[in-house]
């Protein structure tokens, strides 16, 4: 399986960005954001997107994010979208100069949650693995694209067949911010069968 940058697009295209084979850059336009009912009662669905489709049930996405946030709930990361009701995302979310929200978002008609763990504010790069067995998946992280922890294994329950696969960028308040995508790879499947 090969990762295509020519089957890439946009949901919600944002105003500043650079597609390349081996690198995107977006930079967040201000008030964008993902998110469903929960808690906060609103909802958003107008962060940009950049996304892929992709009918395999069992495989692996490998992404490289770098980053320059600096206002809080500053993100940028993996996310695979269905429709506003249907998603899940994974980034860090800037909170303050101490530390940032390393977290993942699983929306299932139409309510989100909000898994977190802090980090330091310094971390400005990170690697996440999507890991797809039929409608369920895996998400890990890593600081060096080497050593993967983690993070939450998860159900769509509209991730059957065909998904929406990508990365995506977004500032929810007042700000912008350059987010860089790399090493993009679509891989077998790494999420080995439970036994």
């Amino acid at each position: 399986m090969r990762y295509d940058a020519n089957k890439l697009y946009w949901l919600n295209e944002p105003v500043s960005y650079s597609v390349r084979e081996d690198e995107v850059i977006i930079t967040t336009d201000p008030g964008t954001d993902f998110w469903q009912r929960t808690y906060y009662g609103f909802r958003n669905d107008n962060a940009p997107a950049l996304l892929f489709k992709i009918n395999e049930p069992y495989f692996s996405f490998v992404v490289r994010t770098e980053f320059d946030s600096k206002h809080r709930f500053d993100q940028c990361g993996v996310i695979i979208y269905q429709n506003s009701d249907n998603w899940f995302k994974a980034s860090i979310e800037y909170e303050n100069e101490e530390y940032q929200r390393l977290g993942s978002v699983v929306t299932n008609h139409g309510f989100s949650d909000w898994a977190t763990t802090d980090i330091d504010s310094n971390i400005k790069s990170m690697f996440y693995r999507v890991s797809r067995r039929e409608s369920d998946f895996s998400i890990e992280n890593s600081y060096d694209g080497i050593e993967y922890k983690q993070m939450r294994i998860f159900h769509l329950f509209e991730g059957k067949g065909e998904i929406q696969l990508g990365i995506y960028a977004c500032s929810p308040e007042n700000s912008s911010f350059k987010s860089v995508f790399s090493e993009m790879k679509i891989t077998e499947c790494q999420w080995k069968v439970h036994e």
